[in-house]
Formats: structure tokens, sequence, C-alpha cells
């Protein structure tokens, strides 16, 4: 793996695909277990358009009946969040008297999914779970519950498997870091 270039920044490799796989099965063998000889069919949310990749790996795996729904969410400008989350995309489905998982890309100071799981709830959603592919302890301050981590990292500006720089970068299978 060697640097690419996005709007003129470069990026270095910093978590290949193989680990990527390895911490998807990871979240996929919890939820199995979870929801085993379970009657509730859970929604999955794929939170757009960064949670893609991590949504569409993780339902391979998962052996439990469940449904699927998604929904577009905004708090970042270029490499910096601005602190606002904005609906893009309303829901495509009803959540009411469902169990939700939120499945998100990234969770960094955690106010955006702390504001989608208050905006399904107040949707009648019944529960609300939270799985991210990706944590950085460092910035989130939140007291929320996260149910379902793939792995921690620092906090970093990151690229690929669905995460963004100004929406280049989501198709690269691995993930790159800006390279200061």
């Amino acid at each position: 793996m060697s640097n690419i270039i996005l709007h003129g920044k470069s990026f270095k490799p910093f978590i290949p695909n193989s680990k990527i796989e390895s911490v998807i099965d990871s979240v996929a063998e919890r939820i199995n277990n979870d929801y085993a000889g379970s009657e509730e069919v859970p929604v999955l949310l794929c939170v757009l358009n960064g949670a893609i990749m991590f949504t569409a790996g993780l339902m391979k795996r998962l052996t439990i009946p469940l449904e699927v729904v998604s929904m577009k969410l905004s708090s970042y400008i270029g490499t910096k969040s601005t602190g606002k989350v904005l609906e893009v995309m309303g829901l495509t489905g009803d959540v009411s008297g469902r169990e939700v998982i939120i499945c998100e890309d990234i969770v960094d100071t955690g106010n955006t999914i702390i504001a989608l799981r208050e905006m399904l709830l107040a949707k009648g959603a019944k529960k609300v779970k939270i799985c991210t592919m990706l944590l950085k302890p460092e910035v989130f301050k939140n007291k929320a519950h996260l149910d379902y981590v793939g792995m921690e990292i620092p906090n970093d500006f990151i690229v690929g498997y669905g995460l963004d720089y100004d929406e280049l970068g989501r198709n690269i299978a691995d993930i790159y870091v800006l390279d200061k």
C-alpha cells in the first residue's frame, strides 16, 4: 500500500482491508449471539453515505432475520466537524415499535449518533442500539453506551472503506490516514 492523494492532500496507509474484514467478523458474531433464538427482527439502519460498505459487509455475515433502512445525516465540511447534525435524507422505512441497530462507520464526539438515537426514539423506535466500525475514544466524551464497537483508533482524519474526504475515497478497500 502506498500513499494516495485526494483533493491535493496526501494520505498514508493505516488499516489494511484484511483487518477491517476481521473487525466486521467480530461485530457480526456479537450481534448474531445477541439475537440468537430471539423473535425480535431488528431493523439495521445504514447511516449514509459513510456506513454503506460497513453495513453491506455486516449484513453478509449476519445470520439472523433483519430488515434494512437508511438515512443520511451530515456534520462534516472537509476534514472538520461543524458540530451541527443535519438530516439530509429521512428514514427510508418505519421504525415505530421496532428495535433498531444503527450502523455507523465512525463515532468521534458522539454528537451525531446521540442526535440520531433521539430522532429514532422520537419516531417511535422501541429500542436503539449503536454499532460502529470505528471509535475515536479520545474525543468521545459522551456518556452514551455504544453496543457494538469494531475497533478504537486515534483522533486522526481517515478515508477509505466508506469514509470520505469531500466525497472522495469511499471506494478504497483499505483505510488511509492524513499524512501530516
